[in-house]
């Protein structure tokens, strides 16, 4: 046989891998597409129905108002302002009590979780009181922050901590519980201090538990911050909300949660992408 005959299956087979890749990756494309437009679709429905039913008066437009109406405020507010002030401004404002109580959360969070999970006899001492105060509903806190700090910031920012303290500490904990036991032993043969084995084994180890709360976490920051301003505040989304339901505007309250929902999906899309960028090293969903 000649060796000519004899090489064609290699060839092909190299041909194969490129030509599999780019059909893998022309499938995933496609998949994200129709994924998208299905996701459209969906919400075009659900709010072309409520618009019809409300107009209908199937069901109340004074209580449920209709998206049309919601449309007109959220531009009333962008044009005209609020009475508060400027929309960009409450936005702000809310924004900045959830991301500075959600940096302070996380970082106690993380701090604490590694901590315990490194210490057994610290987590043995704490762990009962973490576990009452975890218990404990912390939305109710909220009235007594208010008390404790003021109509300002602080009692938001304090809202926000505890929110998302508590979801961060756990996973950060775990992650530093289920860290493989043969790499810390390693480090340690080659000499590594416990500070060392801690910040370059445990929490590269833990860092991918951590990123799967700070998705939510965001979210829990956000509602402290809203919480308290609907206690008691000077400006905010939350106030907003609080206006609009005393005046029984329903479409002011259903308004403020799209803008929050647009800020909400503007965060997980930026933690999504750090995600990515931090975690090159893993298989994408469309690689396996």
């Amino acid at each position: 046989m000649s060796p000519e005959v004899l090489s064609t299956p290699v060839v092909d087979t190299v041909k194969a891998g490129p030509d599999r890749a780019r059909s893998r990756a022309q499938a995933a494309r496609r998949r994200k597409a129709i994924v998208f437009a299905v996701r459209v679709l969906l919400l075009v429905a659900v709010l072309g129905l409520w618009e019809v039913l409300s107009r209908a008066e199937v069901i109340d437009p004074f209580n449920f108002s209709m998206p049309s109406k919601i449309w007109d405020q959220i531009w009333t507010w962008v044009t005209h302002g609020t009475a508060l002030g400027s929309l960009g401004e409450q936005i702000w404002y809310t924004l900045y009590e959830a991301l500075l109580g959600w940096i302070i959360g996380v970082i106690a969070g993380v701090v604490f979780g590694i901590a315990l999970g490194r210490i057994a006899f610290l987590a043995d001492v704490l762990g009962p009181y973490i576990k009452v105060l975890n218990s404990i509903p912390r939305i109710v806190l909220a009235p007594i922050f208010v008390i404790w700090f003021g109509l300002g910031a602080s009692s938001k920012v304090a809202s926000a901590v505890v929110l998302v303290f508590f979801p961060v500490f756990f996973n950060a904990f775990q992650g530093a519980r289920e860290v493989d036991r043969n790499l810390v032993a390693n480090a340690r043969i080659l000499g590594a201090s416990d500070r060392r084995v801690t910040l370059q084994v445990v929490i590269p180890s833990a860092t991918s538990w951590i990123f799967t709360s700070l998705h939510v976490s965001f979210g829990f920051a956000l509602i402290g911050a809203i919480v308290g301003e609907y206690i008691g505040a000077t400006k905010g989304i939350g106030l907003l909300v609080a206006q609009s339901q005393g005046t029984f505007n329903a479409a002011g309250v259903y308004a403020a949660m799209v803008i929050l929902a647009v800020v909400a999906l503007a965060a997980e899309g930026l933690l999504t992408f750090a995600e990515r960028r931090i975690f090159r090293w893993k298989p994408s969903e469309s690689d396996s």
